[in-house]
């Protein structure tokens, strides 16, 4: 297939939508399949970009404008370009266009791309409508809903990470919703990257409690509840240390009340995989998650997690046989779980040898053979001729 992918972040960005769609765009390279991705161009990017030409390597970028979202400077959001992306794909025709993100740019491509009757396929990434009471706009949910219905349903199919968003998403007039999964990479994210050094630079002596949390510091993340969780296993525990990697717009005011907590900032690689792997326990109390890939990571590294039934925790865990879920929004129980676990090693070595075990069936090559599955069905429903040279006639270059 030649794909058109379109998407507003993109690695070294450092967040799940930029990690996971790399993964699967790099899958489908590797499966044979040409790639042509469009994205906003980054801090990190020369002032001249690439052409669009698709290499003898089968891969070609095309770089947008793009514009700093506030409270995320390292971030940019995409400008709409449809009549860039009109000329592009009116003379390199894509045999499909897939759009990872709902923002400006995913926007103006969704325009091009159905006025050229080309195939498209989305994600469902973010839950942004979720994320609107964290940032005092309630109020604009059901726009937002309403926004990414029109969005998506516009599309050939809307592809989603669990069958619990693909029922949500079903309830709310979303159509053709499929779900393909994530993956997690084992070689990476394994126990034996625990670090005793790593440790002894926390201050950490060898039989000491390391309780981690990773992601965004944001309000979207439900910290507060990893606050109050951690204040009760200090409680029982005192020589236990927060780890938080990850940055964002709380981390001034979670070092003001934390002074003792270690901040990571963000890590990646087998940096990031040694932080996890050095922890002892994991906690994870967002609720606005698609999926929430820290789950696996976690796991992967051989850590017990305590989460809410929910997202990916709610299809890979077992209640106590590879980690501990509470109900979802439950608090209390959330807190007490942690402090219980915190208070137990064995269980916690018998839930985290566990949860490695689970992990180790989920890499990625299914994940990306579904995902190629998913577009070549789209391609094929659309029932459209990828080189109507006619077709292509007839539509504006402007």
């Amino acid at each position: 297939m030649q794909v058109a992918v379109v998407t507003e972040t993109w690695p070294p960005e450092v967040n799940g939508v930029a990690n996971t769609l790399a993964r699967m765009v790099g899958g489908l390279h590797e499966r044979g399949h040409d790639i042509r991705l469009i994205r906003p161009r980054q801090a990190t990017d020369g002032p001249h970009g690439p052409d669009g030409a698709i290499g003898r390597d089968g891969f070609g970028e095309v770089l947008t404008r793009g514009m700093r979202i506030p409270r995320y400077p390292q971030l940019r959001l995409g400008v709409p370009a449809r009549r860039l992306l009109s000329r592009l794909w009116s003379t390199r025709r894509p045999d499909i266009v897939h759009i990872a993100t709902e923002g400006p740019l995913g926007w103006s491509a969704l325009q091009a791309a159905t006025r050229l009757r080309l195939p498209v396929a989305t994600d469902f990434r973010t839950n942004f409508h979720a994320y609107s009471d964290h940032y005092g706009i309630g109020w604009l949910r059901n726009p937002i809903v309403s926004y990414l219905r029109t969005f998506h349903n516009r599309a050939g199919c809307t592809l989603v990470p669990t069958e619990a968003l693909r029922r949500e998403l079903e309830s709310f007039g979303f159509q053709r919703v499929r779900v393909v999964s994530r993956g997690v990479d084992p070689l990476l994210f394994r126990p034996e990257r625990r670090s005793d050094a790593l440790r002894a630079a926390w201050g950490v002596a060898p039989e000491g409690l390391v309780v981690a949390c990773v992601g965004r510091l944001a309000p979207e993340k439900n910290l507060a509840t990893v606050e109050l969780a951690f204040e009760a296993i200090r409680a029982a525990r005192p020589d236990a240390r927060l780890l938080l990697v990850g940055d964002g717009p709380l981390r001034a005011e979670l070092q003001a009340r934390h002074p003792d907590a270690l901040f990571a900032g963000q890590r990646s690689g087998e940096d990031l995989a040694a932080h996890y792997a050095s922890a002892d326990l994991f906690l994870f109390a967002s609720l606005t998650e698609t999926y929430g890939n820290v789950t696996n990571e976690a796991m992967a590294s051989g850590l017990p997690v305590v989460a809410f039934d929910y997202a990916a925790a709610a299809q890979l865990i077992r209640q106590d046989v590879c980690g501990a879920l509470v109900p979802c929004g439950d608090r209390a129980a959330f807190v007490a779980t942690a402090q219980g676990l915190a208070c137990d090693a064995d269980r916690r070595r018998r839930l985290g040898a566990a949860a490695r075990t689970v992990s180790e069936s989920l890499g990625w090559d299914t994940v990306v053979e579904r995902f190629e599955q998913s577009l070549s069905t789209v391609i094929a429903e659309s029932g459209l001729v990828p080189d109507d040279a006619a077709l292509v006639a007839r539509v504006p270059t402007v």
